[in-house]
């Protein structure tokens, strides 16, 4: 079940860097959320068939989605970087509790 919240992530990535691009012309969005979400999407594939490192990479993603919104999010105030820094916390929150568990057993 933990793959889902990586496959919504990788969806939510993916659309925002083609918005991005869409309104923008930004051809950098499009690089970093399909990149992004294609991290997500094959994390959430090697959770979703029980392999290895499924939860390292989904914390991965995470952690590289807050540091490229998070000084966005602090240094404009706009809506956007804002819900993604706090979407990639709350997913890296989640992934890393899950790697955890994976590593430890708990």
């Amino acid at each position: 079940m933990s793959q889902h919240p990586a496959y919504t992530m990788a969806g939510i990535c993916a659309l925002g860097g083609a918005i991005g691009y869409v309104k923008g012309k930004s051809i950098p969005s499009l690089v970093a959320g399909v990149g992004i979400g294609a991290v997500y999407w094959y994390a959430g594939t090697r959770i979703q068939k029980n392999q290895d490192h499924g939860h390292d990479l989904a914390l991965a993603a995470s952690s590289l989605l807050l540091f490229a919104m998070g000084p966005k999010a602090l240094r404009t105030r706009a809506p956007v970087p804002v819900t993604m820094s706090v979407l990639g916390t709350a997913s890296g929150a989640y992934y890393s509790k899950k790697a955890y568990e994976d590593r430890y057993g708990v």
